[in-house]
């Protein structure tokens, strides 16, 4: 929870002290999405590490492409059905320097570096990855369309 708060302040501050962004609009009304935003890409870390089929659901927009550094691509059936199975596990998962950009008022562009303890498919690995994230106000909530991931040079 202190880190959720932390997330949402450090978005708040952000948004505060950069310059608007072409989608116009207050600058209160762009600190409200990012923090709506960060909550959200949270729920999707804390529904990453213990999955179920609701929670992420209720982050991933029916449409969702889900690049992933080696190259698979999932939609939103087959990225909630690896969680769900094990086939992909995450034991821990850390995001840092993340940047939330407010494209449109209802579209984000979200990027950080996510660094993770995995036991995909039950053999024990980890993964530290650039992430590219794009988020839309659907339907009043915001939902992960778009995901793509590089890996970090090792």
């Amino acid at each position: 929870m202190k880190q959720l708060i932390a997330a949402i302040m450090s978005v708040i501050l952000a948004a505060c002290a950069s310059p608007q962004g072409p989608s116009g609009g207050s600058n209160a009304a762009t600190a409200q999405d990012e923090a709506a935003v960060a909550a959200q890409v949270e729920r999707m870390r804390v529904a990453m590490i213990d999955p179920t089929t609701e929670a992420l659901g209720a982050v991933v927009a029916d449409s969702l492409s889900y690049g992933h550094s080696g190259g698979k691509v999932d939609t939103k059936a087959s990225f909630i059905a690896d969680l769900m199975s094990g086939a992909s596990d995450f034991v821990t998962l850390a995001l840092t320097d993340q940047t939330i950009r407010m494209v449109d008022p209802g579209l984000a562009i979200v990027r950080h570096t996510l660094t993770a303890q995995t036991n995909d498919s039950g053999k024990p690995g980890k993964v530290a990855l650039k992430v590219l994230g794009v988020w839309q106000k659907q339907a009043g909530q915001w939902r992960l369309v778009a995901r793509q991931a590089v890996r970090l040079p090792s």
